[in-house]
């Protein structure tokens, strides 16, 4: 419990470093790394990171992911905003003793953009298609009958035409059981290396101050600012009531401090019925100005299915509605887990 007490109170201390700088927002990139996937976990908000457990886990909190006791295939589809459609896969394998190993691709649908210059403002005739996407590597083990950790490794790639800018990050996860209903979750995410964009795309031409006429143009590469990544650190409860053997409700919470945005309060409900069937709800609230959010209520249901040789499927929907645009986030996401 002591060593629990102290890498919870390194992480509070590390945030200060990392996160809750209100006066920085707008001055991190690669905000592709905020989107977070998964029907059950938008549903309620992103709020479980407590216990939240198996292939769903290793955006959310890695530290759960060895918690399930199967290996697990996930896919997930969003509607996003402003025709943006975006993919996700994951797949963990639970190796025992040794621990659960597991891989996920997001990727960014853009559709088809116009080309647009000085001389054809209106379109060139050609298209383009930015290449944004995350590949991540995870492990996750039980340390103690309480104590879950787990580390995920990503390589983040923003590419538009010839120009692009890679990084890597990492984030950190723990989770600690203080009874079978009453559950804490900590995480650090997306700490790693600046980000800056480079690429032939960039290159500028100029006439040469003092050149004669007729003399062939210059050519300059501007020098791109670098930008840091969105990190930020999160603390979470989650209590599981068990109302009967049917029927049960669980509740969570969680504080997100942000390196260059408000900070946000996550709160999610869950009711579940036989461990088949699920309704969900969350909310994500900004701890200054809520009015600033462009987030309302989220709210979902799932159907889960255990076969008799030892596989199950899971099915989530969730619907997170969006202010300012004209359509919402629909998610869809399918499970199947082997034992």
């Amino acid at each position: 419990m002591k060593k629990i007490n102290l890498l919870v109170l390194i992480l509070f201390l590390a945030v200060q470093t990392f996160a809750g700088d209100v006066s920085r927002k707008g001055t991190t990139g690669a905000d592709q790394l905020l989107v977070p996937v998964g029907a059950r976990s938008i549903a309620t908000a992103g709020a479980f990171l407590a216990n939240t457990t198996g292939v769903e886990a290793i955006y959310f909190n890695p530290a759960g992911v060895c918690l399930s006791q199967n290996s697990e295939v996930m896919f997930s589809y969003m509607t996003y905003i402003a025709d943006i459609n975006v993919s996700y896969f994951a797949a963990a394998a639970n190796l025992g003793e040794i621990g659960t190993f597991g891989l996920s691709f997001k990727g960014f649908d853009f559709g088809e953009i116009p080309v647009t210059t000085n001389d054809a403002p209106d379109g060139t005739g050609a298209t383009f298609s930015p290449a944004f996407y995350t590949v991540g590597l995870t492990y996750s083990k039980i340390v103690t009958d309480r104590v879950a950790i787990g580390v995920n490794a990503k390589l983040i790639h923003e590419g538009i035409m010839s120009t692009s800018a890679n990084g890597a990050a990492f984030d950190f996860g723990v989770q600690y059981r203080f009874s079978p209903v009453l559950s804490l979750g900590v995480t650090l995410k997306n700490l790693g290396s600046n980000m800056s964009y480079s690429g032939q795309d960039l290159q500028q031409k100029t006439v040469v101050p003092g050149a004669l006429p007729g003399t062939r143009l210059g050519s300059f590469m501007p020098v791109t600012e670098e930008f840091q990544l969105p990190s930020y650190f999160e603390l979470s409860l989650a209590y599981d009531y068990e109302i009967n053997e049917q029927n049960n409700i669980l509740v969570g919470s969680t504080f997100r401090s942000n390196n260059a945005m408000e900070d946000q309060i996550l709160l999610g409900l869950e009711y579940n019925f036989m461990n088949n069937f699920f309704l969900r709800s969350g909310y994500n609230m900004l701890v200054e100005n809520q009015a600033q959010s462009i987030y309302g209520l989220n709210f979902g249901a799932g159907v889960k299915y255990d076969f008799q040789e030892g596989m199950n499927i899971a099915i989530d929907y969730a619907f997170r509605d969006v202010k300012d645009f004209p359509t919402a986030n629909h998610i869809f996401t399918v499970k199947l887990g082997f034992r």
